[in-house]
């Protein structure tokens, strides 16, 4: 990802060497002096300790703090500012910078795929999510009303950032008696915990075990099922 049309931070080597140090009113071409009056502030300010005027090196971190010690260094001697400077290694070699190339777009084409496909799967999953438990200790009891009763464990989880209100309903059992909650309200990110049981009259279940269909749904039409068993009286 790095070439030489890359900005980093660099020293300009032909405009500041020879170094030394002058007097503001000295010419430091009959000196035979570049403008780095070799102050070390670049060094002295660089959160990595290194000493940009020595090249590029791996440490750098480009914060930029030697930049702006330097150019106040320049400003009091009356230089032009940008010994150093945000440049690319072609420039400080006197060559063309391309910002705009093929590398560089194609780097820019993926990072964009990938966005979108971080966002199409963030999209893609569902606001809230139900698992079903039945109890294990018992698998059906017959109630003082005569009816079949199996008891199970509703986990609701709201995958939201806001407060929702969500309904509760089975499909599959044909008359069925619901025992417990049917609308709930669930806080961001909680898991809802509903113990319930549903009854159901033995003479009108067609087989030992049927299968049905617990469904959990929103005010924004968004609906999940999740299927289980209800056992009747053997």
């Amino acid at each position: 990802m790095f070439d030489k049309d890359t900005f980093i931070v660099g020293y300009d080597t032909k405009r500041g060497e020879k170094r030394g140090p002058r007097s503001r009113k000295a010419d430091p071409k009959q000196l035979g002096l570049g403008d780095c009056i070799d102050c070390d502030l670049c060094v002295q300010v660089c959160p990595t300790g290194i000493d940009i005027r020595d090249g590029l090196q791996y440490e750098c971190i480009n914060c930029g703090a030697c930049i702006d010690a330097c150019d106040k260094t320049m400003d009091r001697m009356g230089y032009d500012k940008g010994l150093i400077s945000y440049t690319t290694e072609h420039r400080l070699s006197g060559k063309h910078t391309k910002v705009m190339r093929p590398k560089l777009l194609g780097y820019g084409a993926v990072l964009l795929v990938m966005v979108g496909l971080f966002f199409a799967q963030v999209s893609a999953v569902d606001p809230a999510g139900l698992s079903v438990l039945r109890d294990r200790n018992q698998l059906f009891r017959v109630n003082s009303d005569g009816l079949v009763e199996n008891t199970y464990t509703l986990k609701v989880i709201n995958k939201t950032q806001q407060e929702q209100q969500y309904t509760l309903t089975v499909s599959g059992l044909e008359g069925a008696t619901w025992y417990g909650r049917q609308t709930i309200t669930v806080e961001p990110g909680e898991v809802y915990n509903l113990p319930m049981s549903l009854g159901a009259n033995p003479d009108e279940l067609s087989s030992p075990v049927s299968t049905i269909q617990f469904i959990l749904s929103d005010s924004n039409d968004f609906s999940v099922q999740v299927e289980s068993r209800f056992i009747k009286k053997l």
